[in-house]
């Protein structure tokens, strides 16, 4: 589990299997087996390498991803721990689909996700955008508002994003399982 607090930018050196430099994150007590978020991905640590760690990427992580496909810049966060602050919301690292970055104002980001993404987002609820936790401002279908203040752009790779750019999408937990219970019913 994560928060969607991105602690660092890190970057994509190789793939396959993938190095990740990661840059001022650190790596103290990370073994071999532990989980980091990725760019919103869930990836488990094969190997700690000097500047990083190793990590194998499956094939469906790539067909179901962005990001990761390719050396560049990553969202990075450790994983949760007991007695961790919550600072953004419950994020697992499994990305529901690939959205676009439609338009770009100032710092509100409007976001198309696909079609089937479009029953769990809702005002004022949490979205998680390549790794990072975001509140939701408004919804129409499938479109979706966020604002993002200067120090996420800062901090996050968000910063860099143009209109057409694609980015991994993970909506609220609350709102899957719900979905699932009303069905049981």
């Amino acid at each position: 589990m994560f928060t969607g607090i991105v602690q660092a930018v890190g970057r994509i050196v190789r793939t396959g299997p993938h190095e990740i430099d990661t840059g001022t994150l650190d790596l103290g007590g990370v073994s071999v087996g532990d989980s980091i978020s990725v760019q919103g991905v869930c990836l488990t640590v094969t190997a700690l390498a000097a500047r990083g760690f190793l990590a194998d990427v499956s094939t469906e992580t790539l067909a179901v991803t962005t990001g990761l496909e390719r050396p560049g810049p990553v969202n990075l966060e450790r994983a949760l721990r007991v007695g961790d602050a919550l600072g953004g919301h419950l994020v697992a690292g499994h990305v529901d689909g690939v959205g676009e970055l439609v338009r770009r104002d100032g710092g509100v980001f409007a976001f198309r996700a696909p079609q089937a993404l479009g029953r769990y987002l809702a005002r004022k609820g949490s979205i998680c955008v390549d790794g990072v936790s975001l509140t939701v401002n408004r919804v129409a279908g499938s479109e979706f508002e966020v604002n993002l203040i200067p120090h996420t752009l800062h901090v996050t790779t968000l910063g860099r994003l143009a209109p057409g750019g694609k980015v991994n999408l993970e909506v609220d937990l609350v709102a899957r399982y719900l979905e699932r219970l009303l069905e049981a019913k």
